[in-house]
């Protein structure tokens, strides 16, 4: 058979080819502000790889992005991996000291930079003696000077295009050269950098593309509510061009009355993000009373959905939501619910896809058996899963080449994956262990409760205990703890409460509990005493 490179830009390559009219949209707080096609966008990110070259950048080279979900940075993206060059995806939300850290570490010689994000780069560059040349998107000459004091050389994107812009080979390089370095969200410890592969994405791609899985073609609208700083946004990117749908970028405002108008304006068929994104849109739509006709499905992922706030979405939005879970180092897609599911199907986290295996283990790393319906460490291996971290000198897997999720999961008779809380999260207590998850979902249930903890605080007698941490609308902390009275040994229940006007989150929208934990010691969270 003829031998055929597994590169990214292929996915380019085929979206212009054969939908070569199919848009790709930008939008800002609702409205849209340009709107260009899969051939244009081909056309301009080859010539920018030209542009990249002239600055001096050869294979294998890091060019970072702080940017927002636009269509330079979509462009960014492409014009970086189809010339070889790996696209560090930076999280504009980390601070300067950590983004300097992976900046440094990656050794970043480019970095591309929103506009709105130009004083950000400003505090991170004078730390960072790697970068050479800044990128401004969508900039102005004011911009510019928000970084003209710096030893770097500042270019306006299209700028740099216009005097520098050449046609460039793609794919000429080896399908298991870096791609992409993305770094973890760093919940339950410190970031850590994981770079995916031009054969891992693309692998990865058409797993997303399965029936079962996020199954978007060429007759929908996705609207892309992951931040592409996150693991790559979700892989959509490269699905999209992959299966030549329309592809409808947000920018950075994702509040509810923008969010309603471009899926009406736009005729958005999938729309994917965490579960906060989505909750704000359901909100406007119970206040306002819109309806989206042509919305078919949400795809969720981040911190687990509580099943009230779930069927809550599933009213609200009028369609389909389909949960999931995935972790950076999985590219990050792991299980999805089907697209079918019956209604009445017990809550998942979703199925694991075609290329991706699983195994539950002990505590000490033996394999369970039997496998189903137990409480087990997940661990997985598969074509698109981390061997090991960015400049780690060590494996990330262990004999049998499993990666260890670091998250408790069951899976039942069905092969539906329900994951069960972090293993660093276990709580023990008097000797015991608790698992905070159990208490989560049970409260989760309520449907005041918008967002639900539990995490640790240190006792004397008992070692630990937990405390119950609710976003919630006022609901009484006795009932809340009532509802786990017979549905878990009562030495479980929290005798704290606490509630926040906010759950803080990460980039990847899962509940930050080491900031919960943080800000509990710290005193700026209050449990309040609840007798039991």
């Amino acid at each position: 058979m003829q031998p055929f490179g597994l590169t990214v830009d292929k996915f380019l390559d085929h979206a212009a080819k054969w939908f070569q009219d199919c848009e790709v949209v930008e939008a800002e707080a609702g409205v849209v502000v340009k709107r260009s096609t899969y051939a244009a966008l081909r056309e301009r990110s080859n010539l920018m790889s030209g542009a990249l070259a002239a600055l001096g950048l050869r294979q294998g080279e890091v060019v970072g992005t702080l940017a927002w979900n636009t269509i330079h940075h979509f462009e960014i993206y492409y014009a970086a991996m189809g010339m070889g060059l790996v696209c560090h995806t930076l999280n504009p939300r980390l601070t300067a000291a950590h983004l300097a850290a992976m900046v440094n570490e990656a050794e970043n010689r480019v970095l591309a930079v929103a506009a709105d994000l130009a004083p950000l780069a400003a505090e991170l560059i004078p730390h960072c003696p790697t970068i050479e040349h800044v990128i401004l998107l969508d900039a102005s000459d004011a911009d510019i000077g928000t970084l003209g004091s710096h030893r770097v050389q500042v270019w306006h994107h299209d700028a740099l295009l216009a005097a520098h812009g050449a046609a460039a080979t793609w794919g000429a390089f080896d399908e298991n050269a870096p791609a992409g370095l993305c770094y973890t969200s760093g919940t339950t410890g410190s970031p850590k950098g994981v770079v995916y592969t031009h054969r891992s994405n693309y692998l990865h791609t058409l797993r997303a593309l399965q029936a079962d899985a996020v199954a978007i073609t060429a007759r929908d609208t996705l609207l892309l509510g992951v931040p592409m700083f996150h693991a790559n946004g979700w892989g959509m990117p490269f699905a999209a061009p992959a299966a030549g749908t329309k592809l409808v970028l947000p920018g950075r405002t994702l509040d509810g009355p923008s969010l309603a108008r471009l899926i009406r304006d736009e005729g958005v068929t999938v729309a994917v993000g965490v579960q906060t994104v989505w909750l704000t849109l359901a909100d406007r739509a119970e206040a306002s009373g819109e309806s989206f006709p042509t919305l078919e499905r949400v795809l969720i992922g981040g911190s687990s959905c509580p099943d009230a706030l779930l069927r809550r979405l599933e009213e609200k939005l009028g369609a389909r939501v389909q949960t999931s879970w995935g972790m950076t180092e999985l590219s990050p897609v792991g299980a999805i619910a089907p697209r079918d599911l019956p209604e009445d199907a017990a809550p998942a986290s979703g199925r694991p896809i075609m290329g991706l295996d699983l195994k539950l283990t002990g505590a000490e790393g033996t394999t369970l058996v039997p496998q189903r319906n137990v409480l087990g460490h997940l661990k997985v291996k598969g074509h698109s899963v981390i061997e090991r971290y960015f400049r780690a000198a060590e494996s990330a897997l262990d004999d049998e080449g499993y990666f260890d999720t670091g998250d408790l999961a069951m899976i039942d008779t069905a092969g539906n994956l329900t994951i069960c809380g972090r293993a660093k999260d276990l709580i023990k207590s008097g000797g015991e262990w608790i698992n905070p998850n159990e208490i989560e979902a049970i409260v989760g249930t309520h449907p005041a409760v918008r967002h639900v903890a539990v995490i640790a605080r240190a006792d004397e007698k008992w070692g630990e205990r937990p405390v119950l941490i609710v976003e919630s609308q006022g609901e009484d902390p006795r009932a809340l703890l009532e509802m786990l009275r017979g549905k878990v040994a009562d030495w479980w229940i929290p005798g704290e409460v606490a509630e926040v006007p906010a759950m803080p989150l990460a980039a990847s929208g899962k509940i930050d509990k080491k900031r919960l934990r943080e800000e509990y010691a710290e005193g700026r969270i209050e449990g309040r005493k609840v007798s039991r």
